[in-house]
Formats: structure tokens, sequence, C-alpha cells
């Protein structure tokens, strides 16, 4: 069988990482909320575009970089909302490409705030490239392993809901990004079929957002993240918010899979209101795995345009305070 080298096993190691989780990973949650949660759209009164870079693990050949984009805005009143979600995501020799369409989400108006219910049409592309040349084997004979790239494209639903409470400001959310457990296999093997599945994610999230003074304002929020046959994972963060301007932030991440680990990772975060229209973010994570003594952490940075922004007072959640 072909023995590949050290750097090939540790991007199939990775890639059957990636499979279990299967979602990717994003630091700034709050910012890119409609990447958790159909649900979302629509739910800020102007249409937004949200583009986020995440290179992780930097220094760590192979490792995960995602480029993403995302645009939502409300629609016929605010009754009818939609959006679409276009990511690209590589790990070793493996490469997704993404779209979500979010043909409607439908709010609710309700006492004391709004109730998004939204849906979503999930188109994956899947490829490796086999012949990648960082790839080195020492049998040429053996056809067990692929030499020529392989695509695949799976398409699924999913759904989910998005409370807003403009009296009490607090948010909260819940989604099944992709409902239905599709084959994420290239090929079968032998009467073995459908040995990587999607399996359910839930992703959960909620803030509650408070006055602590005149020109500071601090939300508390976490995302929480569970697929089946996957630990649980927790992204718990504080955000701060000075003068409607600068704002910065602090997340721990829990699990991480590492049973001798604290967690996942801790993660800082810079987010500058440039001009009325833009916002720009930058965040740092500080890995608590034993896998950082391999990396020097990862970064990632978000930009948000509003098509038409609101007065400052009028801002729920989107800086977010």
């Amino acid at each position: 069988m072909k023995k590949l080298c050290l750097l090939s096993l540790i991007w199939i190691a990775a890639w059957q990482l990636a499979a279990a989780q299967q979602e990717q990973l994003y630091t700034q949650f709050m910012y890119n909320k409609l990447a958790w949660n159909p649900g979302y759209a629509g739910s800020f009164e102007s249409p937004t575009l949200v583009a986020v870079y995440r290179n992780q693990f930097v220094g760590l050949e192979g490792a995960p970089k995602t480029v993403a984009l995302s645009f939502n805005m409300p629609y016929n009143g605010e009754r009818v909302n939609f959006g679409v979600n276009v990511m690209q995501h590589s790990i070793g020799i493996t490469h997704i490409l993404n779209l979500d369409l979010l043909p409607f989400t439908y709010r609710i108006p309700m006492r004391y705030g709004k109730l998004g219910i939204g849906f979503q049409v999930s188109i994956r592309q899947f490829s490796q490239n086999w012949s990648d040349s960082r790839l080195v084997t020492f049998d040429t004979d053996d056809d067990a392993v692929p030499i020529e790239a392989n695509n695949k494209i799976i398409v699924n639903p999913g759904i989910g809901v998005y409370y807003t409470s403009t009296r009490n400001n607090w948010y909260a959310g819940v989604a099944v990004p992709r409902v239905v457990p599709s084959s994420i296999d290239f090929s079968s093997i032998g009467d073995k079929e459908d040995i990587s599945r999607e399996v359910w994610h839930v992703n959960a999230m909620g803030g509650y957002a408070f006055k602590a003074g005149k020109d500071l304002r601090i939300t508390p929020q976490v995302l929480l993240k569970y697929a089946l046959g996957a630990p649980f994972q927790a992204d718990i963060n504080t955000t701060l918010l000075w003068k409607e301007k600068y704002s910065g932030g602090l997340t721990y991440r829990t699990g991480g899979g590492e049973t001798s680990a604290i967690g996942e990772s801790v993660d800082l975060q810079l987010g500058l209101q440039a001009t009325e229209k833009i916002f720009v973010c930058l965040s740092y994570d500080l890995g608590l795995t034993p896998l950082r003594s391999y990396h020097k952490g990862s970064v990632e940075l978000t930009a948000r345009y509003w098509f038409n922004p609101p007065p400052p007072d009028d801002v729920i959640y989107e800086n977010p305070y």
C-alpha cells in the first residue's frame, strides 16, 4: 500500500477530524451570525454585507484557511427577508466550496421583539487533489489510494429560528444548518459505503446587552455547537463597546478533543467602527491544546458594511453591545 509521508498523514487526520465536526470554525460569531443560523436573515434593519478571512494554526503546513462572504437584508416590510452565504475552505489537499441560499426568512412581530424562522439550501462541492506535489509516495504500484483529483457535490436543506428582544436587549437562536445525513464519501470500498456522512449539527446562540456607563456597553454572549459523534463545544464571549466606535472582546472556547487540555483556545478581538458604514475586527486565537507547540495561533479578520446605517441608539447586538 502506498506509504505517504508524515505531512499527508497529518492532512488525512485533519480531514477526518473535519468530517467529524464538518462545520467551519469562526471566532467572531457575533458579527457573522448568518453563517450559523438562517433565521438571522433580515433581523437588522439595514442590508448588511460581511466578509471573513480566517487562517487557522498559522505556520502549520496544510492547516485550515477560510474565506467567506455573506449578505442579508429585510424585504417586504421586514416580514420576508433573504440572504446568501458563500464560503471557500481548504485543509491540506481538501477544498470545500459552499453556497448557502436563503430563499426566505419569515419574521413574526411579537410583543417585545421579533421571531425569525429561516430556511436555507446548502450546496457544497468537496474536492481532493491527490496529485499535489507536496505528497510523497514510496510505492507507485498500489491503487488503494487515488492519484487523481476527486470531486463531489452535495445539496442539503437547513432550518433555524432567531429571536431578538428589542425591549429587553437580548437575542437567542437555534439552528440545524444541514438536516439530511448525506454521504460525503468520494467512493465506496468493496461493500462498504458511506463511511463518512454529514451528521446533524445543532448551533445555539444567545446574548444580553447592557450599559455600564454613559459610553460603555457590555454584551456577554455564547455560541453552543454540538455535532452527533463529536465533542460538545462552546464559545463564551464578552464584548465591550466604547463610545459606539471602539470594541474589544475575550472568548474562551471549550472542547478541543484533548483530555489533557483545559479547552480549545482563548481568543482576543479588537474592532473599530471606522466609518458610519464600515466596521472591521481582528481576532487572535491562542491555542490551549498540545497542538499549540506546532503553530503560532489562529487569526481572523472580519469586515462589515451597512448599506443604510441606523442612528446609533437604534443599533442592537450588531456592534455588538
